[in-house]
């Protein structure tokens, strides 16, 4: 089990954090925490990777800051 924190560019309001919650959920994750700015994530590298999560994020509008 991998544990990442994304940093994310462009969320400002709840309606943000369900969007890229809802995206990310999408994913055979095994926990997720998103708030303003972030998104905490639980995830077996065998079963998905960094980038599919990052391609999400950008799936639900928004980028992720390095």
């Amino acid at each position: 089990m991998k544990t990442e924190t994304f940093k994310i560019s462009g969320m400002s309001c709840d309606h943000c954090v369900h969007a890229v919650t809802k995206e990310i959920k999408k994913l055979p994750i095994e926990k997720t925490d998103v708030a303003i700015g972030s998104a905490r994530v639980e995830y077996d590298e065998k079963k998905v990777s960094h980038d599919k999560i990052v391609a999400a994020i950008r799936e639900a509008g928004y980028e992720v800051v390095q």
